[in-house]
C-alpha cells in the first residue's frame, strides 16, 4: 500500500486530496492543528497526527512515527493580511511566513530525513506553492514572498534528493474554492470588484493524485492547475 502524508488536512485542498488518495487506497497521514476536524476524516487508512507545522518537536515526532513514506503533499498554508505593505504589522509578517516557509521546511525535512533513510530508499515531494509565485494579486505582499520562497525550497530540494532517489515538484493553484478564496471574494464583493473565476478543489486533489502517483524515474518539476478564465495570461 503506497503511502502519503498530507499536512493542512482539515480542511480545503487538504482535505479534499486525502479523501481523495483514500478512495484509492492510499495510506494517508493528516496532520492540521485541529484533532477534531482530523476526527472527521474517518477512513481504517487514515493516520491522524494532529499537529502545528511549525512546532519543530511535533513535526518530527508525527514523521518519525508513522513509518515508511512514498509522498509527501506540503500544503499547509495561510493567506495573512489582504494590505498594502504600510499596513501590515511586524507580527502578521512573521505569522506567514512561520506557517508558508518555516512550517513547509519542517515537513519537508522530516520527510527528506525519512525517505533518504528508508528501505528502499526515496520518495516525492510535493510542494503547495500557489499562482502567485508567478503573477500576485493586490494586497498579498506575505503571501506571495513566502510563495516564491517555496519555488526556492522545491528546486532545492529536487537537486539536493537526486543522490537519494528523492523527487520534488511544485503545484501552482489558482483560485480553487475553498474557504481562503470565498473570503477574497467577500473582500471583493466589498469592494465593488467583479467576482473571481474559480474551478473546483476535486480537480487540485486529481492533479495531486497524477503527481503522486508517477514511476520514480518521472517527476512533475512544476504544475499549475487553474481557474480557465482567471486573468493570469494577457496584458493591458
Amino acid at each position: 500500500m503506497k503511502s502519503i502524508i498530507i499536512t493542512g488536512a482539515s480542511s480545503g485542498i487538504g482535505r479534499v486530496t486525502a479523501e481523495h488518495f483514500l478512495a484509492q487506497g492510499w495510506r494517508v497521514g493528516l496532520i492540521a492543528r485541529s484533532a477534531a476536524k482530523l476526527a472527521e476524516i474517518a477512513h481504517d487508512n487514515a493516520v491522524h497526527m494532529p499537529c502545528d507545522v511549525t512546532d519543530e518537536g511535533a513535526v518530527d515526532a508525527a514523521f518519525d512515527g508513522f513509518g515508511h513514506l512514498d509522498v509527501l503533499f506540503n500544503n499547509a498554508g495561510m493567506f495573512g493580511p489582504q494590505k498594502t505593505i504600510d499596513e501590515i504589522p511586524l507580527d502578521d509578517w512573521r505569522q506567514v511566513i512561520d506557517v508558508n516557509l518555516t512550517g513547509m521546511f519542517l515537513c519537508a525535512r522530516a520527510a527528506f530525513r525519512q525517505m533518504r533513510h528508508q528501505s528502499p530508499q526515496g520518495g516525492r515531494i510535493i510542494n503547495n506553492g500557489s499562482i502567485s509565485a508567478w503573477t500576485p494579486r493586490e494586497g498579498s505582499v506575505c503571501y506571495t514572498t513566502t510563495k516564491h520562497g517555496v519555488s526556492g525550497l522545491t528546486k532545492t530540494l529536487s537537486l539536493d534528493g537526486r543522490a537519494f532517489d528523492i523527487a520534488c515538484g511544485q503545484i501552482d493553484i489558482g483560485n480553487a474554492r475553498t474557504d481562503l478564496v470565498r473570503d477574497l471574494e467577500r473582500t471583493r464583493a466589498a469592494q465593488g470588484l467583479d467576482p473571481l473565476p474559480t474551478m473546483a478543489v476535486a480537480d487540485v486533489a486529481a492533479s495531486v493524485f497524477h503527481m503522486a502517483n508517477l514511476p520514480p524515474e518521472a517527476n512533475v518539476q512544476s504544475m499549475m492547475v487553474m481557474a480557465t478564465k482567471m486573468p493570469h495570461i494577457g496584458r493591458g
